[in-house]
């Protein structure tokens, strides 16, 4: 076997079973689910239509680089939505099978055995495996309240800039739902050139915000914006999981640095992790519409109102700048969490899961994540409950 495998720490709903188990919950209160990030608004019935008109093509095999119409309508979509003046089609987007996949595969592709591999803390699991199963070493970078949650770059030295290859990002962050800023973004860029390393944004949840006259910035913005057509050293991941509650379709993209995407392409082709024609086809329909995606962000919009206007004054939590998560300071995570179930019937996810300890702390294990995915009354009614809990 690999023993990089033996490196692999149990998943953080894995760590919640453990937690939860022997607890025995209130049956009389129905369970509410926080603690998953998984998308439950009704997915667009067009894309589903879509889907089911194109089920012949399933008697063709899908080529890795995927069809020419789809590359091309998320190049639009991509300037569109990040002002930018150009996305080459043909060799700066590959449609993946949802950015979980790719995040990993990223990693096994561009990263050096021995090398490090940096990333937030708290972080989405993938990244820290990824590293792992590549043969190099995870960095942690610490995200904590004093620097609004965004990871804490100054504090990296630069012997550990020097060693490495790959740099995750997550804006907006899961699962603070901090962001970078373009300054921030212009900033890492610049250290990619000096470092010679490569910039694996996950932006995801960048559809999912609540000013509509301001939406998240991306790392091709800032590149734009510096002049890179090129996007050298930078590749971005989106997915339609969050931005149209897709996440049953398994579809996104990675786009960015030409050169780098035609090395990525080879390691897929030998991967065999094509994305089925109809799949391909259902994504077009998806990715050419905003007005579900706009109709999405109001639905979070409510929810988010109406959850923190009723924890206000009970718990220390804060409107996240973006995403769908609340990360409320609750002193122990895991005891809150625990507690929270077997008193309240309503699943969190305890912070600590999330990270891992640097630098002599670990900068979720006062927090607990909270998934607003659920239906608003059960957001309202899971308010309720959290707010006599923690009375």
């Amino acid at each position: 076997m690999n023993p990089n495998l033996q490196q692999l720490q149990p998943y953080p709903f894995a760590k919640l079973a453990k937690l939860k188990a022997g607890v025995e919950a209130p049956g009389e209160l129905a369970h509410i689910a926080l603690s998953i990030g998984e998308p439950k608004h009704t997915p667009p019935a067009f894309v589903r239509d879509e889907l089911i008109d194109n089920l012949d093509k399933l008697a063709a095999y899908p080529v890795t680089k995927g069809l020419d119409p789809l590359r091309e309508t998320i190049a639009r979509w991509l300037c569109e939505r990040f002002q930018l003046d150009t996305v080459n089609a043909d060799s700066q987007v590959i449609p993946v099978n949802g950015t979980r996949e790719a995040l990993f595969a990223f990693a096994q592709a561009v990263v050096s055995p021995g090398s490090k591999v940096l990333m937030p803390n708290p972080f989405y699991q993938i990244y820290e495996g990824a590293a792992f199963l590549a043969g190099a070493e995870p960095h942690f970078i610490n995200c904590r309240v004093e620097t609004g949650f965004k990871p804490d770059f100054d504090a990296v030295s630069e012997s550990v800039w020097q060693q490495c290859d790959l740099l995750y990002l997550c804006t907006p962050g899961n699962p603070t739902g901090a962001l970078l800023d373009i300054e921030d973004l212009k900033k890492l860029i610049a250290l990619a050139d000096r470092y010679d390393f490569t910039i694996a944004s996950d932006e995801c949840y960048s559809e999912l915000y609540f000013d509509e006259d301001n939406p998240p910035v991306g790392l091709l913005q800032a590149c734009a914006e510096l002049g890179r057509n090129d996007y050298r050293r930078c590749v971005v991941f989106h997915s339609l999981s969050k931005r149209s509650n897709l996440p049953g379709l398994r579809s996104g993209f990675v786009a960015g640095d030409g050169e780098i995407l035609e090395k990525f392409l080879l390691y897929r082709t030998y991967h065999g992790c094509a994305m089925p024609v109809p799949t391909q086809y259902a994504s077009i329909a998806a990715w050419q519409d905003e007005q579900h995606v706009k109709e999405n962000r109001a639905l979070y919009r409510q929810k988010f109102d109406a959850v923190l206007d009723i924890l206000d004054g009970c718990l220390d939590v804060q409107k996240p700048e973006a995403s769908f998560y609340l990360w409320p300071r609750v002193g122990d995570g895991e005891t809150f969490a625990r507690e929270l179930f077997r008193q309240q019937h309503i699943t969190v996810l305890p912070g600590a899961y999330l990270a891992r300890e640097a630098n002599g702390v670990n900068p979720g294990a006062e927090y607990v994540r909270m998934a607003l995915v659920a239906t608003l009354d059960e957001c309202i009614e899971g308010a309720k409950r959290i707010k006599q809990f923690c009375r």
